[in-house]
Parts: structure tokens; C-alpha cells; sequence
């Protein structure tokens, strides 16, 4: 609620019915009510039954009914992860690979066991595990017994060229005077550092990375736990990184929170701090508050916390890549820190990982199927009944005796009623979300490294804290199979991946700086580059929001090359239209000269048939006719020698010239030829006379020199003549008509 600046006398305001909800995102929302109403209980008691259901079933993944967001089987995705660290790409995961057990592929080092496909040896971990070649099922169940919640040493990753790899398990238990030892754990553990070349064997070095403080450890052996002693361990050694619990990260953050509402340009209560301070500001509040606001965060432990997980992961990758060493990280459990160090680590050994396939082959593997527990750390009910915690509704029932600032307290929040819980009986803790926070101060230092942006990451806490999707529900492989949460609920992959579909290669969820060939190994960044800072697109999205637009310039350069990708398809259109359009312009150029040969040799062609038709009619002129040539090319004898009128016949000739050089036929160069007869007595017929006394190719043997016989003669019958102009062509007029002296 909007209040006024000015200092109000509270005995004469009205009793304010407020109600405030914290939520997991780090935002705060403070709702108003009219006094004597009654409505703030009934929704308050509304958002407890929705917000914290009693089973699992009522879930809003369940209780929406079926999703178009269909899930596939993670046990064929983890398989396909498991055959790709093995150099086994080619092999493809299926269904029926698992239920006939066929899964079980190896090569030279490793193998995958189907030793916990009923989950009979280990609840919490994965039906396959990947583990040495060279130990046998036995021995693993016998290692099993050894380790705590029988999480027994298992690969998480390896390096096909070196040998190195990288393994996990929870803590071992060596007794109250740590003095308890397993043969079969100690030969497992050291076949994760043999390396056969030939028929020798080389020893690597191996580290144990215990992720906890050695104080804690220590501890832990009241119980039984602890950690390994470096004598039992062939060319070992024990590393401790100190990281705090669960419980230390929960009120690091919920002092991180209260820090940015308090200090931030909005807060829940609808004041800024320049209001909340009375109006002496200095960067978002006067001297004296931002002093404490600076010591507040400092207290809070949150970014040192993540420096704490970040310089782990970095050593962890270092010792794997430097030295080729294996290093096996393990903590009480084996399902929080230890999943924090092995994936951080693999995402900084595998530049796959930095892909946004593999970063989900990633989280699946080391986060879903080795049981980090979803549904305690996010307060939410899972089969083994964990749904009867104390809700998180207000600041102090999740931070146990931490209370609320003065300044908070001032500006009109309530203190919810709720009891205070014990570290033991609230289980609620941002393990996941501080590990994104880790990939993020990554993905800062390295922008070319990684091909998904920070969009990506809060997309992906939005949709786990929604619990839209079952993919995060419950804590364990197993509860998600009994539950069947493949079958019932949509999967949170399939809908970004249909997110990022909507653009392209443009969507918020790609990087737009990122390079695969800058960083195309190992990333091992120094010490002194592990500083991490607030991430402003998660942290300060509601208490900063300008500020949180620290990726304005991803947008702007995702815009520009969008729009310099869609100006070179343009440009390829443009220069595609203009390839065609000079193809076509090519094309007609080239017909233009054929019409051209065409048009010339049609010319040629009619001016031989006008001399063809000067030599026909002076020839037939010689022979005593009378030769008519009409416009359309028809042709008319006549003989008028004999002035007897006879029965005339008239014969109709046609002679087609085709062009040799063209073969294109010209209309044209046709003649028809009509000749009339006056008799059939041979002897009186005057052609035949004029043939014999004038034609210059008739021989005094009576034959006849006209070429192809264009002329012929049969019986007493003159039938026909039909001109052959090429014959004209090769006549002599002068030789023929015109006898040399």
C-alpha cells in the first residue's frame, strides 16, 4: 500500500489489515484489506491450500489436467548422456532397451550397470549407473554398504582421452573413532583412478573433495558419518571446501531479500527508499543506511557462498584437466553440495554442457536422476509425506530468529503468527537456485562460452517454482516413476523448446555472443575472476527494476542481428530475382538472334525464289508459253501456239524448298505450278515439238540432260512439270542457252 511521505500520527490512523506474501522469485507482494471484513483470513487460508497442498496430487501439474507438452521417458535421456561419455554416439536409447536390460554397453574403461534398475540397492539414485569396468555387481553391492544412504561411488563424467573422471557419493561411514574400513569401497574407489595401457597399469592421482568443513565432518562422525582417511586410499588426498548446509543457505537468502526490499528503488510496501528515509538519499538512501545496507549484504553471505561453490567447481576442473587426476566429491548426503561441485565442474570440463541440449542432459543427469530432493528444498509434498511442513509465508518462519528490519517494521508489515521452525523440520533450501546463480556468474565472465543467455536461466526457476511441469516434482527417480509423473504431467523441456521455436534463433533464451570455437575446452578461470556479483536478472527484477535490465544490450544486439540476418535474405532474394532476370534477358537475347539468322535466311530464301521464279518464266517463255505469276505465288501456263480450241486439262503442282541450313521451312519459297494441256495425241502436241527443236538439253538421241529429269516425258503423255530451283541453281545459263563460239 501506497503511503505518504509525511510522518503520520498513529494513534489517529486506522489499524491497517495487511497481508504480506513472500514468494521464492524474490519478489514480495503486500495486499490491503478493509478492516472488519473478514477477507484477509479467508485469503490468506485460499493461498495456504494452493500454494501448499496436502498431497501431491493436488499439484497444479496434476490438478490442470493433460498438457500438449507431452514428456518422453528421462530414463532414454539419461541413457543417450551415459553412451555419449562412453565414445558410444552411434547406440541409441530405447524403451524396449530398457526393459529387456540391453542397456548394459561398455567400452575399454567403463561400463553401465543395471544393478539399481529396481532400485533395491539405492532409493535415490538411477536405474543405470556408470562405474569401472574392472569391479564387478558384487563388489558393488558390497561397496554400497559403506557409504552413506548407500550412495556408493559412481561416475558422473570422464575423458575418453585421458582416463581422468569424475565421480560422486555420499559421505563414508567410517564410525564414531573413524576407524571403519570396506575393501570393496577402497578397490572402487581406486579402479576410478587406473588407467590399463597395454598390460601395465598407472596409478593417477586422486583427490577426495569433501565439499563440507572439516568441523562438520568431524561432527558427523557422532553418527556414524565422516570422511576418508588418505592412508586407506592409494596415492590420495582429502580436500575440505567448507561450504555451509542447507539451513545457512535458506537465511543467506532470505537476508538477501529482505536487503533488497529494503534498500532497493521498489519495495513491497509501495515506498522507495528515498520516502522510507524521510528524503535524505544517497544511492537509494542516506549515509547511514546505505553503511548498514553495505553490512547487511556483507551478512547476508549470499555472494560468498557462491564464491565458496564456484572456487570448489574451478579447483575441481582444474585438477581434472591440469593433472588428469579423478576427484571424488561427496558431502553428508551427496544430493546437495556434491551435486552443486560435479555439475558446475562438468559444465566448466564439457563445452557440451554449455549448449542448451546438453545444459538439460546436464540437469537431468546430476539434478533429477541422482536424487538432489526437489520437493523438500522447494517446500513442496512428495510421496514420502513431506507436504506437512510449516509454510514459508513469512520472513520470520523461514529465517527462524532473524526478525525484520526496523525499517520494514515502521512502513507497516505484519508478523505472520506462525510458529518458528527448526533447521530439522524445515527442509526448504535454494540449493538449485544458487547453483544457476553460479552458472550465471559464468556465463558473465565467459560470454562467448555458453549458447544460452541469462533469459534462459530465469525462464527455467520461473517454470520449476510454477510447478506447472512434473519434471522437478518429487525427490528421487523413483518417486517420479511411482508417480508417474511422464505420463501425467507436461514436460518443462518440450515447452521452452516450443518457447524458443516462436523466434528462431533469435528467441531470449540464445546468446548472442556466443562462439563454440573461443571456448571450444576446458574453462578454468583464475582465482581472483571468482568474484561474483549480484545477478541482476533474477535478484533485482522486482527491488531494481531498471537495474535489472542489465541485458538491454543482449536485446539490442539480438535485434540488430535479426535484422542483418533478414537484410542478407533479402539481399539473397534480391541477387536470386537478379540472376534470373539475367538468365531470362540471356535468353531472349539469344532468341533475338536466332529470329535474326531466321529473318536474314528467310530473306535469302525469298530472294532465290524470286530468281528461281525469273529463270522458271524465262525458261518457259523460251518454250513458247505464256507464264502468269500471281501475288500469293500461284503460277499459270498458258500455250497459245494452237488457236483450235481443245478440252483443256488443268494440273496442279506444288514443290516445298526447305532451308539445309536451318531446317525451318519457308511458306514462301512454295510455288504451284498449274499447267494446261491442249491434247493427248503426241504427235500433234506442240510441246513436244518445241521440246525437241528448242531445248537446249535435249540430246539427238532423243534423251534428255535436265537434271533429275524435271521435264520427263512418258509415252505420249505429257504429265507434268515440277521445278527443282536448286537444279536451276546449278545450271550455266550461259553454257546451256547460249552454245559457246
Amino acid at each position: 500500500m501506497k503511503l505518504p511521505a509525511a510522518p503520520r500520527q498513529t494513534d489517529r490512523s486506522p489499524s491497517r489489515r495487511l497481508l504480506q506474501v513472500i514468494g521464492k522469485d524474490m519478489r514480495i507482494i503486500v495486499f490491503g484489506f478493509r478492516p472488519r471484513t473478514k477477507q484477509r483470513r479467508a485469503v490468506y487460508d485460499a493461498l495456504l491450500r494452493c500454494t501448499k497442498p496436502l498431497r501431491i496430487w493436488d499439484l497444479y501439474a496434476f490438478a490442470s489436467g493433460p498438457s500438449r507438452f507431452t514428456n518422453s521417458d528421462p530414463k532414454v535421456r539419461l541413457l543417450d548422456e551415459y553412451f555419449r561419455l562412453l565414445g558410444l554416439s552411434s547406440y541409441h536409447a530405447s524403451t524396449r532397451m530398457i526393459e529387456d536390460g540391453s542397456f548394459t554397453l561398455s567400452n575399454e574403461l567403463w561400463r553401465i550397470s543395471s544393478l539399481n534398475s529396481s532400485y533395491t540397492m539405492c532409493p535415490t539414485y538411477p536405474f543405470a549407473l556408470l562405474i569401472p569396468r574392472s569391479v564387478s555387481d558384487e563388489e558393488l553391492l558390497q561397496a554400497s554398504t559403506f557409504r552413506g544412504r548407500c550412495r556408493l561411488p559412481v561416475i558422473t563424467w570422464c575423458n575418453r582421452d585421458t582416463g581422468a573422471v569424475l565421480a560422486r557419493s555420499a559421505q563414508p561411514l567410517v564410525g564414531i573413532m573413524m576407524n571403519m574400513r570396506s575393501n570393496a569401497d577402497e578397490k572402487l574407489v581406486a579402479a576410478l583412478c587406473t588407467q590399463i595401457f597395454g598390460s601395465r597399469e598407472q596409478r593417477r592421482k586422486l583427490y577426495i573433495a569433501d565439499a563440507r568443513p572439516r568441523k562438520n565432518a568431524l561432527a558427523n562422525g557422532a553418527m556414524g558419518g565422516g570422511s576418508e582417511s588418505s592412508s586407506n586410499y592409494f596415492q590420495s588426498e582429502i580436500v575440505f571446501f567448507g561450504i555451509d548446509n542447507i539451513h545457512a543457505m535458506r537465511e543467506s537468502l532470505v537476508r538477501l531479500r529482505d536487503y533488497l526490499d529494503t534498500h532497493g528503488s521498489a519495495s513491497s510496501d509501495g515506498m522507495s527508499s528515498f520516502l522510507r528515509h524521510g528524503g535524505w538519499t544517497w544511492g537509494g538512501g542516506n549515509l547511514s543506511s546505505m553503511s548498514a545496507s553495505v553490512s547487511t549484504l556483507g551478512d547476508s553471505g549470499w555472494l560468498i557462498h557462491v564464491q565458496s561453490v564456484l572456487a570448489g567447481s574451478a579447483w575441481i576442473a582444474a585438477r581434472v584437466a591440469l593433472e588428469s587426476a579423478s576427484v571424488l566429491v561427496h558431502c553428508s548426503d551427496g544430493w546437495d553440495r556434491t551435486t552443486q561441485l560435479v555439475s558446475l565442474a562438468s559444465l566448466l570440463l564439457d563445452p557440451y554442457y554449455r549448449t542448451i541440449k546438453g545444459f538439460q542432459a546436464l540437469v537431468e543427469k546430476d539434478w533429477l536422476a541422482f536424487g538432489h530432493p526437489f520437493a523438500d528444498r522447494a517446500g513442496m509434498p512428495s510421496l514420502s509425506g513431506s507436504g506437512s511442513m510449516p509454510f514459508e509465508l513469512s520472513r520470520q518462519s523461514s529465517t527462524g530468529s532473524f526478525s525484520s528490519s526496523p525499517s520494514r517494521q515502521a512502513s507497516g508489515s505484519f508478523t505472520s503468527q506462525a510458529p518458528a521452525t527448526s533447521h530439522t523440520q524445515n527442509n526448504y533450501s535454494p540449493i538449485f537456485l544458487q547453483w544457476v546463480d553460479c552458472v550465471s556468474q559464468l556465463l558473465r565472465l565467459y560470454p562467448l562460452a555458453f549458447e544460452f543467455s541469462s533469459g534462459f536461466l530465469v525462464d527455467l526457476l520461473d517454470s520449476i517454482l510454477s510447478c506447472r511441469f512434473g519434471n522437478f516434482l518429487c525427490n528421487s527417480e523413483k518417486e517420479r516413476q511411482q508417480a508417474g509423473i511422464s505420463d501425467s504431467c507436461g514436460c518443462l523441456w518440450a515447452y521452452m523448446a516450443d518457447m524458443r521455436a516462436l523466434n528462431g534463433g533469435y528467441h531470449v533464451h540464445y546468446n548472442p555472443f556466443y562462439e563454440p570455437s573461443k571456448h571450444n575446452g576446458p574453462l578454468l578461470p583464475p582465482a581472483a575472476a571468482l568474484a561474483p556479483t549480484v545477478w541482476p536478472q533474477f535478484h533485482l527484477r522486482w527491488a531494481c527494476p531498471m537495474e535489472s535490465q542489465a541485458g538491454e544490450l543482449e536485446a539490442q544486439c539480438r535485434n540488430m542481428s535479426k535484422r542483418f540476418t533478414e537484410l542478407q535474405k533479402a539481399k539473397e532474394e534480391t541477387d536470386a530475382r537478379v540472376k534470373e532476370t539475367t538468365a531470362t534477358m540471356e535468353s531472349l537475347a539469344a532468341e533475338l538472334q536466332n529470329e535474326k539468322v531466321i529473318s536474314t535466311s528467310a530473306k535469302e530464301l525469298a530472294s532465290r525464289a524470286s530468281r528461281e521464279s525469273a529463270a522458271i518464266k524465262r525458261a518457259l517463255q523460251s518454250l513458247g508459253c505464256k507464264v502468269h505469276f500471281s501475288g500469293d505465288g500461284d503460277c499459270t501456263v498458258g500455250i497459245e501456239s494452237n488457236p483450235t480450241e481443245i478440252p483443256q486439262k488443268s494440273v496442279y503442282f506444288s514443290s516445298k524448298e526447305e532451308s539445309a541450313g536451318t531446317g525451318v521451312s519457308n511458306e514462301k519459297s512454295e510455288l504451284s505450278v498449274s499447267v494446261t494441256v491442249l491434247a493427248d495425241d503426241v504427235s500433234n502436241n506442240p510441246i513436244n515439238r518445241f521440246c525437241e527443236s528448242l531445248c537446249p538439253l535435249h540430246t539427238r538421241e532423243g534423251g534428255c540432260r535436265w537434271p533429275d529429269a524435271a521435264c520427263a516425258q512418258f509415252g505420249s503423255q505429257f504429265v507434268g512439270l515440277k521445278a527443282n530451283f536448286d537444279a536451276f541453281d546449278r545450271l550455266s545459263i550461259y553454257d546451256r542457252y547460249f552454245q559457246p563460239e
